[in-house]
């Protein structure tokens, strides 16, 4: 099959950690690999973000890459991306009419936008279009929920995203969390799949080099630096701990900016770093920075513990890949982290804001050396039988050969996203 995935502001060309950059990168550029692998044809189309970047290129993974022009040629936050997704879809609908593709597969709500959009200007010219498949990596109605007037994103998203959820022939969820949201948004359940995000069991292993650590527990809490993440409260349970006399914790704070020298200037780490200070543990918290994703493995061989304890999340990568590295994980049991982690077998669960119930978690793993071993031996078994790429790109190959042969018309009429979409332009 030719595979069209779209990921407009997530390249896999991207720095993970960064503003922007995380699981959806990863998910992407590994999906779209393993699917050349099964011997599709793949061509992943990102926005060009950089003047330095080519229209067209081949990734070693034998993926192809376009970097569309959508847009000024620079970094912007995808929130305020909206404006020049008219443009995008125009592009991509032109690419299509000339290489037209078997399987769209949009990725985040603004490129489902695009892809519905694109597919129309399709069926407008008498092309036979594709059928069109979105994985959302994050709902709105989740976000909001959570954040509240903390949420950025733009108040378009509201109708635009459960439009492209009703619009598209499948909607792929990673988890059936996000199926459950699917369904109170109107989606019909028999136009829902699930299909979860992998790891690559040959690169995270619980053999190989691992960086140099002291003798201190050492945890590790990895991602983009936003409030959503939860970082505070496994500094406020590190802060418990301590008053318990149990100082010979460390934490690794893995994320924000790029450059080491650049850490200190992040608004995120100025936060976090003041509240360690108050907390008096400020000698246990270490930000690193981003670390490379070569580098990656070595980092998670160094760790006994991964904590993931965000107020929501959609699926989360990096429980994945400490469990294919033989670290066991404590995360807070939301979203797709309380289906990769197994209460008591790969790792434990924990409520999400409770740093009092993280401590008591965090202090159980820390005092008892053979029961992190067992459910890091676990997590490994886990990874490798159910979270493979290899696995998820034949599951999401199912899923694909079942929309073309079963297709059907989808619900809402394509012209009214035209409609949409120019208004947004004419607004831009």
């Amino acid at each position: 099959m030719k595979i069209a995935m779209v990921s407009e502001h997530a390249s896999p060309l991207a720095a993970i950690g960064g503003e922007d950059a995380g699981g959806q990168n990863v998910h992407v550029a590994e999906l779209s690999a393993a699917l050349v692998r099964r011997g599709h044809a793949v061509t992943v189309f990102t926005r060009r973000d950089s003047e330095r970047l080519h229209w067209e290129q081949m990734l070693p993974t034998g993926v192809g890459l376009v970097n569309v022009d959508a847009g000024p040629p620079r970094a912007i936050v995808k929130d305020k991306l909206l404006p020049y997704i008219p443009e995008f879809a125009d592009r991509l609908a032109r690419f299509w009419s000339e290489q037209v593709p078997d399987v769209v597969h949009g990725h985040f709500w603004m490129s489902g936008v695009a892809c519905v959009e694109a597919v129309g200007q399709l069926q407008d010219r008498g092309i036979a279009p594709p059928v069109v498949a979105e994985t959302f990596h994050a709902l709105g109605v989740v976000k909001r929920r959570h954040q509240g007037v903390e949420d950025t994103s733009p108040p378009e998203r509201e109708s635009l995203e459960p439009w492209v959820a009703k619009s598209v022939d499948r909607v792929i969820a990673t988890c059936p969390d996000e199926a459950f949201e699917l369904r109170g948004l109107g989606v019909n359940r028999r136009h829902i799949s699930i299909a979860p995000c992998g790891v690559d069991t040959d690169v995270f292993t619980p053999d190989g080099p691992a960086r140099t650590r002291g003798r201190r527990l050492r945890l590790a809490t990895i991602g983009r630096l936003v409030p959503r993440k939860g970082i505070d409260t496994i500094i406020e349970a590190l802060a418990r701990l301590a008053q318990e006399g149990r100082t010979d914790i460390e934490l690794l704070v893995v994320g924000g900016s790029l450059a080491k020298d650049r850490v200190a200037s992040d608004p995120e780490v100025r936060r976090l770093r003041a509240l360690a200070e108050s907390l008096g543990v400020a000698g246990q918290v270490i930000f690193t920075g981003q670390v490379p994703r070569e580098g990656m493995p070595e980092l998670m061989r160094s760790l006994d513990v991964v904590v993931c304890c965000p107020w929501y999340e959609p699926f989360g990568i990096v429980p994945l890949e400490a469990m294919a590295s033989g670290v066991p994980t404590v995360v807070a049991a939301v979203g797709g982290l309380a289906e990769t982690t197994v209460d008591g077998v790969t790792g434990l669960h924990v409520p999400p804001k409770d740093s009092a119930a993280l401590a008591a978690a965090i202090g159980r793993l820390a005092d008892d050396p053979q029961l992190r071993s067992r459910l890091g031996e676990a997590g490994v078994q886990r990874a490798r039988s159910r979270y493979t790429w290899d696995r998820i790109a034949a599951d999401t190959e199912r899923i694909y050969r079942a929309m073309r042969d079963h297709w059907e018309q989808p619900e809402p009429d394509v012209a009214r996203s035209r409609q949409r979409l120019r208004r947004v332009e004419e607004g831009a």
